[in-house]
């Protein structure tokens, strides 16, 4: 029962600084659906993890997708008559509607309005919009900025590019004792937003980067993609070895002071389901059910493939104040939060790799623990003494430990250790190798 390695893990401290700091590097970065800044962003996470870069090209057919053109940008803005930028994509890359077709024109404010995208429930929110597949243009703007714009012809600038290159998608891997793998997947198509998108992206990022450095039962895969499109391309190249994918998480929104959220996969029962329920409900946090709509866990969990892959968020997407708009910014995400989720992802894989099945050696009657050094002198029990009955009650060869956690309502560390000290007493033994 090896299981993770935790002598190479940082304190959930330093991961969480660490993490910060890589958010803080790629906030400034412009990223969409495809384009230089996931590029950018990729060449600065391939700087701790070696990555393998998929390039898919634009027209490509992916099942009932296609991949969109190339959208790049390199300024935009809008300019009152004496020329003062109004509305300039230098302060904020919020400013321009993703994926916005090239434009150069003079308009007056009453035309323009029909461009302009607001927040509807903040006035000094710049809100993110996007028109990746209808082509379109516009500014996104707070609506005490649009309120004092007078009524006037504007210049309109916007120096992008849409041509026919390609999707990037990048992955990591790991190999370990088995081929069945494991699998962490985020998006990457967002521009300067921090919980939803940046904290997903170090978070897996940093993942890699320390579960490379251990040796453990399954492989490891880490995945960069856009929203939809990415996941989608990624099953479309793999859907020979999907075979693999014994279990996964699709991280986001790891940064904010909510609580852990486990949204379960399809299959409502699958390993990786029980695991991170066990581990999210053991730190205050909540479950819920699978849904089909979401983050990219269901592309994954179409019916067409139907993997086990389930969704760790703190709060979820479109429920924290500042979602989608420039207020999720360094100041929403907290370095000692993002050390928390790292560390429950940790944990998580903890799980699945000594999540083993025992028997028990003298199952007639409980076998006598204080000679064995294993129960207190003076009666009264404790959490280890009440885990090692619980786990030589249900070691019988058919129940997991996370099974007798589950029943037992004992943190799986705890079922764990007592496992390993009867181990060493010779009173239990592993069912069968995995």
């Amino acid at each position: 029962m090896a299981g993770v390695d935790w002598s190479v893990v940082p304190t959930t401290e330093d991961a969480g600084s660490e993490l910060y700091d890589l958010i803080a590097g790629l906030y400034p970065i412009c990223r969409s659906l495809t384009g230089e800044g996931v590029r950018d962003t990729l060449a600065i996470i391939g700087r701790d993890v070696p990555l393998d870069i998929t390039e898919v090209p634009s027209g490509t057919q992916v099942f009932d997708w296609t991949v969109p053109r190339e959208w790049n940008i390199r300024d935009g803005w809008i300019a009152s008559p004496d020329g003062t930028r109004v509305v300039d994509f230098r302060r904020s890359n919020l400013h321009v509607l993703g994926y916005s077709v090239p434009v150069r024109e003079r308009l007056p404010l009453v035309e323009l309005r029909e461009h302009l995208f607001t927040h509807p429930e903040n006035p000094d929110w710049i809100p993110f919009r996007t028109s990746y597949y209808d082509e379109n243009w516009g500014f996104c703007l707070s609506s005490r900025e649009l309120e004092r714009l007078a009524d006037a012809d504007y210049e309109v600038v916007i120096d992008s590019s849409l041509t026919n290159g390609s999707l990037t998608y990048a992955e990591s891997s790991t190999t370990g004792e088995i081929r069945d793998e494991v699998l962490f997947s985020t998006y990457v198509c967002h521009p300067s937003l921090c919980n939803d998108n940046l904290s997903g992206v170090a978070l897996v990022a940093v993942l890699a980067k320390y579960l490379r450095r251990m040796s453990l039962h399954y492989s490891y895969r880490f995945l960069f993609g856009p929203g939809t499109i990415g996941p989608l391309c990624w099953l479309w190249n793999n859907e020979d070895r999907l075979d693999r994918v014994a279990h996964g998480l699709v991280l986001s929104c790891a940064g904010d002071s909510g609580s852990l959220t486990y949204k379960r996969s399809r299959r409502e029962d699958a390993q990786i389901d029980q695991a991170a329920a066990n581990i999210v409900r053991t730190a205050g946090g909540s479950v819920r059910p699978f849904e089909p709509w979401g983050g990219d866990e269901r592309q994954f969990c179409s019916p067409g493939f139907n993997l086990p892959v389930g969704a760790l968020t703190r709060t979820p997407a479109d429920h924290f104040p500042g979602y989608h708009s420039s207020a999720d910014n360094l100041d929403l995400v907290r370095s000692e939060f993002l050390g928390d989720s790292f560390h429950a992802v940790l944990n998580i894989v903890d799980v699945l790799e000594t999540n083993n099945r025992f028997v028990n050696r003298n199952p007639k009657g409980e076998p006598q623990l204080g000679k064995r050094g294993l129960y207190r002198k003076v009666a009264g029990g404790s959490s280890i003494e009440t885990a090692l009955l619980w786990v030589l009650n249900l070691s019988d060869g058919e129940h997991t430990l996370l099974d007798i956690s589950d029943r037992s309502r004992l943190p799986y560390a705890t079922i764990r250790e007592a496992a390993e000290k009867l181990v060493e007493h010779d009173l239990l033994e592993e069912a069968q190798s995995r």
